[in-house]
């Protein structure tokens, strides 16, 4: 039975990487009763401060997920990085019925499994980042920002200045300003889910994604300013 998306208020992100840590948080801030589940048990212990309760747990196995109570919630986020656990996974939801489940594509084939099976929404941040690339060969002062949900947010900066020449483990950009680094674009390059030894240069465009306020607070380390209307 299809699902008024206003209607969701139980939530379960099965997978805390950067992708599913961050849809977390966003979605704690909007009031929402969020179930944090991983298989690793310290990004467990981050979140369980944070959300409405946390579990680490081997979400692919079915067992498990019943034990979890994922029956009762009105929507499950699948975001895990291993395609064969994230398609476990969501057809696994599918088939215990629950009402709205968002999973997350690592690519093009994922994407189209991942709708066969009967995923409600798919997200594939790199397909979509793409397109605001090929826009911004054109315009490169142009910042972007896709809505994912009302407070869930993909923008794209130049490299801030006090970032410049930095290592991304330097940074520890996830830990200190709660975002993550989907994609970054160096000239005619495009580096995918870049290492942490991955050093930051002057033009290099970031593809960030987080919540609304944590990129908000990252306007003032912007090189080109980001206007507030792109941002709120």
């Amino acid at each position: 039975m299809a699902i008024d998306k206003k209607d969701i208020n139980m939530i379960a992100v099965i997978g805390l990487g950067g992708f599913g840590g961050s849809l977390a948080r966003s979605l704690c801030k909007m009031g929402k009763e969020v179930l944090a589940v991983d298989i690793d048990k310290d990004l467990v212990n981050e979140f369980s401060t944070i959300t409405t309760g946390a579990a680490a747990a081997d979400a692919a196995d079915e067992r498990v997920l019943k034990s979890l109570g994922i029956k009762n919630f009105d929507a499950v986020a699948v975001c895990m990085s291993d395609i064969e656990s994230s398609i476990c996974i969501t057809l696994l939801c599918k088939q215990m019925g629950i009402p709205y489940v968002i999973a997350k594509a690592g690519n093009a084939l994922h994407k189209t499994i991942l709708e066969k099976i009967g995923a409600d929404f798919v997200v594939f941040p790199e397909e979509y980042v793409g397109e605001k690339i090929a826009s911004s060969i054109f315009n490169p002062t142009v910042l972007e920002i896709a809505d994912l949900t009302d407070d869930f947010k993909i923008i794209e900066i130049v490299t801030p200045g006090k970032w410049r020449d930095k290592s991304l483990i330097e940074l520890d950009i996830r830990k200190r300003h709660k975002v993550s680094i989907l994609m970054i674009k160096r000239g005619d390059e495009v580096i995918l889910n870049p290492g942490g030894d991955f050093v930051l240069r002057t033009s290099d465009l970031l593809i960030m994604c987080g919540g609304t306020a944590e990129l908000g607070k990252l306007k003032s380390k912007a090189t080109v300013a980001i206007p507030d209307d792109e941002i709120l």
